[in-house]
Protein backbone atom coordinates (compact mmCIF):
# COMPACT_ATOMS: atom_id res chain seq x y z
CA UNK A 1 0.00 0.00 0.00
CA UNK A 2 1.87 3.45 -0.81
CA UNK A 3 -0.11 6.86 0.32
CA UNK A 4 -0.92 9.25 -2.26
CA UNK A 5 -2.43 12.89 -2.59
CA UNK A 6 -3.08 14.91 -5.34
CA UNK A 7 -3.80 18.75 -5.99
CA UNK A 8 -4.37 21.23 -8.55
CA UNK A 9 -3.02 25.10 -9.57
CA UNK A 10 -2.90 27.03 -12.30
CA UNK A 11 0.24 27.90 -13.97
CA UNK A 12 1.39 31.34 -13.24
CA UNK A 13 2.89 33.27 -16.07
CA UNK A 14 6.23 34.24 -14.00
CA UNK A 15 6.33 30.15 -13.84
CA UNK A 16 7.40 30.67 -17.61
CA UNK A 17 9.73 31.69 -20.26
CA UNK A 18 9.53 33.96 -22.96
CA UNK A 19 7.54 31.32 -25.00
CA UNK A 20 4.87 30.96 -21.71
CA UNK A 21 5.90 27.58 -21.59
CA UNK A 22 7.20 26.83 -17.74
CA UNK A 23 10.68 26.72 -17.44
CA UNK A 24 12.02 23.60 -16.61
CA UNK A 25 13.44 24.18 -13.19
CA UNK A 26 9.59 25.04 -12.05
CA UNK A 27 8.71 21.27 -12.66
CA UNK A 28 10.62 20.80 -9.10
CA UNK A 29 8.67 23.76 -7.54
CA UNK A 30 5.67 21.49 -8.54
CA UNK A 31 7.03 18.45 -6.49
CA UNK A 32 7.26 20.82 -3.85
CA UNK A 33 3.94 21.83 -3.46
CA UNK A 34 2.58 18.41 -4.08
CA UNK A 35 5.44 16.40 -1.03
CA UNK A 36 3.82 19.46 1.01
CA UNK A 37 0.04 18.63 0.92
CA UNK A 38 1.48 14.70 1.10
CA UNK A 39 3.39 15.29 3.95
CA UNK A 40 0.36 17.38 5.44
CA UNK A 41 -1.96 14.90 5.05
CA UNK A 42 0.35 12.03 6.53
CA UNK A 43 0.15 14.94 9.76
CA UNK A 44 4.30 15.65 9.45
CA UNK A 45 5.16 18.04 7.64
CA UNK A 46 8.70 20.53 7.49
CA UNK A 47 7.50 21.96 10.81
CA UNK A 48 6.66 18.95 12.78
CA UNK A 49 9.84 17.22 11.30
CA UNK A 50 11.83 20.49 13.12
CA UNK A 51 9.51 19.68 16.20
CA UNK A 52 10.69 16.42 16.31
CA UNK A 53 14.38 16.94 16.17
CA UNK A 54 14.94 15.50 12.23
CA UNK A 55 15.80 17.55 9.21
CA UNK A 56 15.01 15.75 5.59
CA UNK A 57 17.58 17.21 3.04
CA UNK A 58 16.65 16.41 -0.39
CA UNK A 59 19.98 13.63 -1.29
CA UNK A 60 18.23 13.24 -4.75
CA UNK A 61 15.68 14.55 -7.72
CA UNK A 62 15.43 13.19 -11.17
CA UNK A 63 12.69 14.18 -13.71
CA UNK A 64 11.60 13.23 -17.13
CA UNK A 65 9.86 15.89 -19.05
CA UNK A 66 7.39 14.66 -21.94
CA UNK A 67 5.42 17.33 -22.96
CA UNK A 68 5.16 20.80 -21.51
CA UNK A 69 2.74 22.59 -19.52
CA UNK A 70 1.84 26.06 -20.59
CA UNK A 71 1.03 29.73 -19.08
CA UNK A 72 -3.19 29.42 -18.21
CA UNK A 73 -2.76 25.05 -17.70
CA UNK A 74 -3.91 23.47 -14.92
CA UNK A 75 -1.50 20.73 -13.35
CA UNK A 76 -2.64 18.48 -11.76
CA UNK A 77 0.23 16.59 -9.47
CA UNK A 78 0.39 13.61 -7.51
CA UNK A 79 2.98 12.23 -5.34
CA UNK A 80 3.13 8.88 -4.15
CA UNK A 81 5.08 7.87 -0.81
CA UNK A 82 7.48 4.69 -2.11
CA UNK A 83 9.90 4.60 1.02
CA UNK A 84 9.16 5.67 3.96
CA UNK A 85 11.65 3.04 6.24
CA UNK A 86 15.03 4.38 5.71
CA UNK A 87 14.22 7.54 3.73
CA UNK A 88 11.41 9.44 2.54
CA UNK A 89 11.37 9.22 -1.08
CA UNK A 90 8.22 10.35 -3.43
CA UNK A 91 7.51 9.55 -6.70
CA UNK A 92 5.67 12.69 -8.51
CA UNK A 93 3.44 12.78 -11.63
CA UNK A 94 2.30 15.87 -13.19
CA UNK A 95 -1.03 15.95 -15.59
CA UNK A 96 -2.43 18.48 -18.01
CA UNK A 97 -5.85 18.79 -15.82
CA UNK A 98 -7.54 19.58 -19.01
CA UNK A 99 -6.26 17.09 -21.69
CA UNK A 100 -5.58 13.99 -18.72
CA UNK A 101 -1.69 14.10 -20.62
CA UNK A 102 0.66 13.17 -18.17
CA UNK A 103 3.54 16.00 -18.70
CA UNK A 104 6.11 14.70 -16.55
CA UNK A 105 7.51 11.90 -14.09
CA UNK A 106 10.10 12.58 -10.98
CA UNK A 107 11.07 11.60 -8.17
CA UNK A 108 12.63 12.54 -5.08
CA UNK A 109 14.53 11.08 -2.32
CA UNK A 110 15.41 12.96 1.09
CA UNK A 111 17.55 11.74 3.94
CA UNK A 112 16.94 11.95 7.44
CA UNK A 113 19.21 14.26 9.86
CA UNK A 114 19.03 14.70 13.17
CA UNK A 115 19.29 17.94 13.73
CA UNK A 116 21.24 18.45 16.93
CA UNK A 117 24.19 16.50 15.61
CA UNK A 118 24.12 16.92 11.56
CA UNK A 119 24.37 13.00 11.93
CA UNK A 120 22.37 10.99 8.72
CA UNK A 121 20.16 8.69 9.87
CA UNK A 122 19.46 5.42 8.12
CA UNK A 123 16.34 4.78 9.19
CA UNK A 124 13.11 7.33 9.99
CA UNK A 125 12.25 8.42 13.09
CA UNK A 126 9.37 6.55 14.55
CA UNK A 127 7.20 9.30 14.75
CA UNK A 128 6.92 9.82 11.20
CA UNK A 129 6.82 6.20 10.36
CA UNK A 130 4.11 4.97 13.27
CA UNK A 131 2.14 8.01 11.19
CA UNK A 132 2.54 6.87 8.18
CA UNK A 133 1.60 2.87 8.99
CA UNK A 134 -1.28 4.07 10.75
CA UNK A 135 -2.98 5.28 6.99
CA UNK A 136 -1.79 2.14 5.65
CA UNK A 137 -3.83 0.06 7.89
CA UNK A 138 -6.56 2.01 7.13
CA UNK A 139 -6.33 1.50 3.77
CA UNK A 140 -5.04 5.66 2.71
CA UNK A 141 -6.52 8.91 3.80
CA UNK A 142 -10.36 8.13 3.26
Amino acid sequence: MQLSTEIEFKVDFNDCDPMRIVWHGNYINYFERARCALLDKIGYNYIDMENSGYSFPVTEVKAKYMKSLRFGDICRAKATLVEYENMIKIEFELYNAKTGELTTKGIVNQMCVEMATGKTQFFCPKCFTEKVEHFISKGGFD
